[in-house]
Protein backbone atom coordinates (compact mmCIF):
# COMPACT_ATOMS: atom_id res chain seq x y z
CA UNK A 1 0.00 0.00 0.00
CA UNK A 2 1.28 3.46 -0.89
CA UNK A 3 0.12 6.54 1.03
CA UNK A 4 1.04 9.93 -0.38
CA UNK A 5 0.94 13.12 1.68
CA UNK A 6 0.72 16.09 -0.65
CA UNK A 7 1.84 19.46 0.66
CA UNK A 8 4.71 21.87 0.88
CA UNK A 9 5.63 21.29 4.51
CA UNK A 10 3.21 23.64 6.27
CA UNK A 11 2.11 22.89 9.86
CA UNK A 12 -1.13 21.27 8.56
CA UNK A 13 0.91 19.00 6.29
CA UNK A 14 3.15 18.00 9.19
CA UNK A 15 0.08 17.24 11.34
CA UNK A 16 -1.40 15.16 8.52
CA UNK A 17 1.83 13.17 8.23
CA UNK A 18 1.77 12.50 11.98
CA UNK A 19 -1.85 11.30 11.81
CA UNK A 20 -1.05 9.01 8.87
CA UNK A 21 1.91 7.49 10.73
CA UNK A 22 -0.27 6.85 13.81
CA UNK A 23 -3.06 5.37 11.68
CA UNK A 24 -0.70 2.97 9.89
CA UNK A 25 0.51 1.65 13.25
CA UNK A 26 -3.02 1.48 14.66
CA UNK A 27 -4.38 -0.32 11.57
CA UNK A 28 -1.42 -2.69 11.51
CA UNK A 29 -0.92 -2.34 7.76
CA UNK A 30 2.27 -2.44 5.74
CA UNK A 31 2.44 0.91 3.96
CA UNK A 32 4.96 3.08 2.21
CA UNK A 33 4.44 6.73 3.20
CA UNK A 34 5.64 9.23 0.61
CA UNK A 35 5.77 13.04 0.81
CA UNK A 36 4.81 14.79 -2.45
CA UNK A 37 5.99 18.42 -2.54
CA UNK A 38 5.92 19.04 -6.31
CA UNK A 39 3.11 21.52 -6.92
CA UNK A 40 2.83 20.60 -10.62
CA UNK A 41 2.28 16.95 -9.70
CA UNK A 42 -0.38 17.91 -7.15
CA UNK A 43 -2.23 20.07 -9.69
CA UNK A 44 -2.03 17.31 -12.31
CA UNK A 45 -3.79 15.02 -9.83
CA UNK A 46 -6.55 17.57 -9.17
CA UNK A 47 -5.25 18.73 -5.78
CA UNK A 48 -5.75 22.49 -5.44
CA UNK A 49 -5.49 22.74 -1.63
CA UNK A 50 -3.15 21.11 0.83
CA UNK A 51 -2.73 18.99 2.74
CA UNK A 52 -4.03 16.10 0.69
CA UNK A 53 -3.82 12.34 1.10
CA UNK A 54 -3.86 9.70 -1.63
CA UNK A 55 -3.99 5.99 -0.88
CA UNK A 56 -2.90 3.74 -3.75
CA UNK A 57 -3.40 6.65 -6.14
CA UNK A 58 -6.92 7.58 -4.96
CA UNK A 59 -7.17 11.04 -3.40
CA UNK A 60 -9.05 10.67 -0.09
CA UNK A 61 -8.83 14.14 1.49
CA UNK A 62 -7.99 17.65 0.27
CA UNK A 63 -7.55 20.85 2.26
CA UNK A 64 -8.10 19.37 5.71
CA UNK A 65 -6.36 17.31 8.36
CA UNK A 66 -8.12 13.94 8.59
CA UNK A 67 -8.33 12.32 12.00
CA UNK A 68 -6.43 9.16 12.83
CA UNK A 69 -9.79 7.33 12.99
CA UNK A 70 -10.73 8.50 9.46
CA UNK A 71 -7.41 7.35 8.08
CA UNK A 72 -7.68 3.96 9.82
CA UNK A 73 -11.10 3.57 8.21
CA UNK A 74 -9.61 4.27 4.76
CA UNK A 75 -6.84 1.75 5.39
CA UNK A 76 -9.23 -1.03 6.44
Amino acid sequence: MKIEIMGTGCPKCIATMANVEKAVVEAGVDAEIVKVEDIAEMVARGVMMTPAIAIDGEVKAVGKIPTVAQIVDWLS
